[in-house]
């Protein structure tokens, strides 16, 4: 990519942060202002030019200076216990597969994950748990143990022989999964061993089903239209892992 180009691209990112900073969606704003920080900082290496280089390490000390700030207002607000941001899923949009939402949270302090959604039970809501383990196991290289707390489909025969092949799965892998019942649950909400807490309005099963099994979004997510939900993200430095 010419130099015009990088540039371009990074203030393209730079700007989705800002969006996002005014949107109050700190931890994307923070990885756009990252992402965007390091292509001008590479590009800056390339340049001859006295006054343009002034010009882009200005442009850089200014962005930098704010992730810094929120940054450090995300790990105060960590700490207080008080951190929450919010996205909000329009119907019909795309862009917004497990990775996109809460993919940021995943990482080598994950080592057990408690999930709680009473809608782990028909073929593709068990294919939706299926596609979050394949992202924490890809994710969370210290991954030991993955807690499910579900309702039963009728007499749970086929919903529980699923699950119980993911189970297997897992365990080849050396990591527990544990699936508990429950007749009364309706919170949903996924919760990390590192503090974060994740709770979609509508559980894992936000998708809409592909037009046909020969069209995009059939297998990547992002390309699947999505109904209308509401995710809220919280931090909390004791969260109880059941």
């Amino acid at each position: 990519m010419s130099q015009p180009g990088v540039e371009s691209a990074a203030s393209l990112i730079l700007q989705r942060g800002v969006e996002l900073d005014n949107k109050r969606r700190y931890t994307e704003a923070l990885i756009c202002y990252q992402e965007g920080l390091q292509l001008l900082v590479d590009m800056i290496k390339g340049v001859t030019d006295v006054q343009k280089k002034k010009y882009l390490r200005a442009k850089v000390e200014g962005y930098m200076s704010r992730a810094e700030k929120l940054k450090a207002h995300v790990e105060e607000e960590k700490e207080s216990g008080k951190y929450h941001e919010q996205i909000n899923i329009e119907n019909d949009s795309t862009g917004h597969d497990y990775q996109k939402v809460f993919g940021r949270f995943l990482d080598e302090h994950v080592t057990q994950v408690h999930v709680e959604d009473p809608y782990i039970r028909n073929f593709h809501q068990c294919q939706n748990f299926l596609r979050l383990c394949e992202l924490l196991v890809k994710s969370c290289i210290n991954l030991k143990k993955v807690s499910l707390l579900t309702s039963l489909d009728g007499n749970g025969k086929d919903q529980l022989q699923r699950l119980e092949s993911i189970k297997d799965d897992l365990h080849s892998r050396h990591i527990l999964l544990t699936i508990d019942i429950s007749d009364t649950l309706h919170d949903r909400q996924i919760r990390l061993s590192n503090g974060w807490i994740i709770k979609i309005g509508r559980g894992l099963d936000y998708f809409k089903p592909p037009t046909g099994k020969f069209s995009l979004g059939f297998f990547d997510y992002n390309f699947r239209y999505c109904h209308e939900t509401v995710v809220d993200i919280f931090h909390s430095k004791d969260v109880r892992l059941l």
